[in-house]
């Protein structure tokens, strides 16, 4: 079983408080949602789960520092807590169950801890470093994710967010060719995506730009369960950044449709 550390046990500390507050406002009739300047929606829930869980962290842990989606930074330690309350705003304000909170600790530039709640779900996937990557509703009832053993493009299922998004960023010729050289590409979005290729069920899931907590728990997720994930070069993902996750096996190739796809061969 998973090495319960302290710092894995008060994720899913933070876990159970933020699906306390985030189930309960689900499909309320009531719910209050605003614009933020970026266009994206955020609710009251957002808000109240972030600030439940610095909340938490004040108290648990007061030397670490937080970095939340709706509440920015706080604190200088190299040690940093980094929330995305609720992870498929979008999904929740609309009633699809397919949204999540995601926490993560990171050391340095490196994430040690990684979860992801989805409680509309009832799931929840995590990983510690050397720890293994794990799903099920608790520490106690789970069982070990592995990724897939998919060695070609053509066999393989691929998943991503929205069109558009590639569009914005001029990738978008390349990213169609990547959809058409595998067996299935669905837009299962989020979080769903990543999650997924750590447990088998997807072999490839990209996206051109996330910010920090967006991506946060999906390295030491993916890379605890046998998988790789980089940003769109094969490097470290960095706040702002594009994000692949894959079963490994199918890494490189991936990478090279999203810069353009394969070198024609020369006749010599």
């Amino acid at each position: 079983m998973a090495s319960f550390d302290d710092d894995l046990r008060l994720a899913h500390v933070l876990a159970d408080a933020a699906d306390d507050i985030s189930l309960k406002r689900f499909r309320s009739l009531d719910l209050a949602v605003d614009t933020k300047p970026d266009l994206t929606p955020v609710t009251e829930a957002d808000r109240t789960v972030e600030e439940t869980l610095r909340s938490v962290l004040s108290r648990a842990r007061p030397r670490d520092s937080v970095v939340g989606e709706e509440y920015g930074r706080t604190g200088s330690s190299s040690r940093t807590w980094v929330l995305d309350p609720i992870d498929g705003t979008k999904n929740y304000v609309r009633g699809v169950p397919v949204w999540a909170t995601l926490i993560a600790l990171v050391e340095g530039d490196r994430p040690v801890v990684g979860l992801v709640s989805a409680p509309a779900l009832s799931r929840r996937w995590w990983a510690s470093r050397d720890g293994g990557t794990w799903t099920g509703r608790s520490l106690t009832k789970a069982t070990q994710c592995y990724v897939s053993g998919v060695s070609q493009l053509v066999d393989a299922s691929l998943s991503f967010s929205e069109l558009s998004e590639w569009e914005e960023q001029g990738r978008l010729e390349s990213f169609v060719n990547l959809t058409r050289s595998v067996w299935r590409a669905r837009a299962y979005g989020d979080f769903w995506s990543h999650v997924m290729v750590a447990e088998g069920a997807v072999d490839i899931a990209a996206e051109p730009e996330l910010s920090l907590w967006d991506a946060a728990p999906f390295p030491i997720l993916l890379e605890e369960a046998g998988g790789r994930a980089t940003d769109l070069w094969g490097r470290d993902f960095s706040d702002g950044g594009g994000l692949v996750c894959t079963n490994g096996l199918l890494h490189e190739q991936t990478l090279t449709w999203l810069n353009g796809g394969p070198t024609p061969l020369r006749l010599t």
